[in-house]
């Protein structure tokens, strides 16, 4: 009962915030055309990196959603360093996961972790493309001229405005909390578990240096959790004791260094690409986790974490916006098995 009740309370905290960050997803998603992210990364250099992180730090991708769209950035000419950008950058943070971590964790984390995501991915990039140049000069130049005509094909589709906000909703109400839900539940429960089983010295050993960053970047290396579903579990983390700087590590280290990410870097790019998008995605976490620890000791800046108290009220609104956000996530595996018997009526 105490575990239902802090899943509960995290579900109805988050809620607000998750709703209006899956609904800017789906805003940024017909704002801003597929083609055109891929012609702007098509140019080989720092340049291309640079855009790459800030390309994708606001895109409404996960884990398992930024793979495709990184392979389909690099068949249409990006670089490998671009391409490494972008596969950091996405995952690591959001709208969504923003918002989210605006709730949860306060105002600092909400600024810090697209800060630390575009550093971490900047540096990814750059080192990728340091350690494992290519020439790639007559690809990009066939696929930006493929890509900037494709890009004005779908200016000139564009569908009306009415449309394209029916479309946000769908997708940010539809498919964005598919891709995440199962990850997003995986999270608040692990939360709701951390703060209600985990005892505050079991992390407090590590300390709240490097060895405790080190540490998260163990946990997080393995997990296939997305930016959203971290934040709930790095909330957790806060509660049982890790320092500021150590959570922010597991937040960038957990989205963009899976197995999925690493074996396709491997596979499409090669493992010099690979032990280079590794290195610069666990260094500059730490350095920013370090530098984040830092500015809290020097600032004396409060924790600001915000889940309440078991036996504490929330308002009436907070409570029917969870039960919006709870029945959107069910419906994610009721409405499939649904069509399914339909299927099975018609052709019975």
């Amino acid at each position: 009962m105490i575990f239902l009740a802090s899943f509960w309370d995290l579900v109805v905290e988050s809620a607000p915030w998750l709703l209006v960050g899956y609904l800017l997803a789906g805003i940024i998603k017909q704002v801003i055309p597929d083609r055109w992210v891929k012609g702007q990364l098509a140019q080989p250099g720092a340049g291309s990196v640079v855009k790459a992180a800030f390309i994708g730090a606001p895109l409404p991708l996960c884990s398992c959603g930024v793979i495709p769209a990184a392979l389909g950035i690099r068949k249409a000419g990006a670089s490998k360093g671009a391409t490494s950008s972008f596969l950091v950058a996405t995952p690591e943070t959001g709208v969504d996961s923003i918002s989210f971590s605006f709730a949860v964790l306060g105002p600092i984390f909400a600024l810090c972790r697209p800060i630390g995501a575009i550093l971490s991915a900047i540096t990814a990039g750059l080192l990728v493309n340091t350690m494992d140049r290519e020439d790639e000069s007559a690809e990009v130049e066939t696929d930006t001229g493929h890509c900037c005509s494709s890009s004005q094909q779908e200016e000139q589709e564009m569908p009306p405005l009415g449309e394209r906000f029916v479309n946000a909703v769908t997708y940010g109400f539809g498919s964005m909390i598919a891709d995440t839900a199962k990850w997003l539940v995986i999270g608040l429960g692990a939360a709701a578990l951390i703060t209600v089983l985990v005892p505050q010295s079991f992390f407090l050993q590590w300390g709240d240096g490097l060895l405790a960053m080190i540490v998260m970047v163990v946990v997080g290396l393995p997990m296939y959790i997305c930016a959203t579903a971290s934040t709930p579990v790095a909330a957790g983390f806060l509660f049982a004791g890790v320092s500021p700087g150590a959570a922010l590590v597991f937040m960038l280290t957990g989205p963009a260094s899976n197995i999925a990410t690493m074996g396709v870097i491997k596979e499409q790019m090669g493992t010099r690409s690979l032990i280079a998008y590794m290195v610069g995605v666990i260094g500059a976490a730490i350095a920013c986790g370090l530098l984040l620890n830092e500015l809290y000791a020097v600032f004396s800046w409060p924790l600001q974490l915000s889940a309440m108290e078991h036996g504490e009220t929330w308002s009436w609104w907070r409570h029917a916006l969870a039960m919006v956000l709870t029945v959107l996530v069910l419906r994610v595996w009721i409405q499939p098995r649904f069509a399914q018997r339909g299927r099975l009526a018609e052709n019975a």
